[in-house]
């Protein structure tokens, strides 16, 4: 079993506050901050040096701390190996995900496994992707749902996770309903490129995706509104303010004056959801059962929305 002291520190290490680790973790700042002195005083090794108000770790911390990559993995190996032996379920499941994930993949999961596991208790975090490897690393969820992404904080090579893809999400175009091509079933970006863009603001996953649409079509969008939320998106449209990208995983809910055209031509974007776990723990029986049920729910959800708004 690892010490708890010691994952404590590796979410130290990537919040690199107190206060951050307390609420990452679930601890109190003074818990937080009393664990990392036994295990400093436990090891004999000064982990973290004063830093202005703060502390930071001590090249001795960041090494043990990097080096602890492998035996963490190794840990969740062996846990999942022994679970599978012993036909065991583990006494509690946490689930992270992204909101559209979370409403309509991790909610029906997570009923799924209580109702085949009724000892188990699932608890379900709505997260961005980045808090959700965060929460990993602190060992609150052991199961996530993510858009995947490619940034500095993590990466599909990082030694911490293990990856999995469930979907290529396709993105639909969503506008007015007296629109000149409402009527229709497709659409290209060719054709909708003049027209005034809602999309979230730059520096968010959907946007990359939303311009790299455009670029793969040599073309440049006219942006008017930056919305955050689908409902807001949806409303925008349904408003008569422009037009969108609506991932096919998130449903109009009867929007009115709101059409969904599939999207043909050079560019048809989709967004990649993936799984992601601790390494070491893909093999553990309640991981491969929540994978197998994800894939199944994804593809059902997907070719139900052709056939409730195309």
């Amino acid at each position: 079993m690892i010490d708890a002291r010691l994952i404590t520190l590796r979410v130290f290490a990537r919040c690199g506050t107190i206060g951050a680790t307390a609420e990452l973790t679930g601890y109190s700042p003074s818990a937080v901050s009393a664990q990392l002195r036994e295990l400093q005083r436990v090891l004999g090794m000064q982990l973290l040096a004063k830093d202005g108000r703060g502390v930071r770790l001590t090249a001795t911390g960041r090494f043990l701390v990097a080096g602890s990559d492998p035996l963490i993995a190794q840990w969740e190996s062996l846990r999942a190996a022994a679970m599978e032996a012993g036909d065991q379920v583990q006494a509690h499941f946490g689930l992270g995900g992204f909101s559209s994930a979370a409403a309509h993949l991790l909610a029906p999961l997570a009923a799924t496994l209580r109702s085949t596991h009724p000892s188990l208790e699932v608890q379900v975090l709505e997260a961005e992707p980045a808090r959700c490897f965060d929460l990993l690393i602190a060992e609150r969820i052991d199961l996530a749902v993510i858009v995947a992404m490619q940034s500095d904080s993590y990466g599909e090579d990082d030694p911490r996770f293990e990856q999995r893809v469930l979907l290529d999400d396709p993105l639909d175009v969503i506008i007015p309903g007296d629109h000149p091509l409402a009527s229709r079933e497709t659409a290209t970006l060719e054709e909708l490129a003049s027209e005034p863009w809602i999309t979230e603001a730059a520096g968010s996953t959907y946007h990359s995706l939303f311009t790299a649409a455009f670029t793969a079509v040599g073309m440049t969008p006219r942006i008017a509104h930056e919305a955050v939320e689908w409902e807001t998106h949806i409303a925008f449209v349904g408003a008569g303010l422009g037009v969108g990208l609506l991932p096919r995983l998130a449903p109009l809910h009867g929007a009115e004056n709101v059409v969904r055209l599939r999207i043909t031509g050079r560019a048809k974007p989709t967004r990649r959801i993936v799984a992601a776990v601790r390494r070491g723990s893909i093999a553990s029986p309640l991981i491969q059962e929540s994978l197998r049920i994800l894939q199944v729910n994804a593809n059902r959800i997907l070719t139900a929305r052709l056939e409730e708004d195309l």
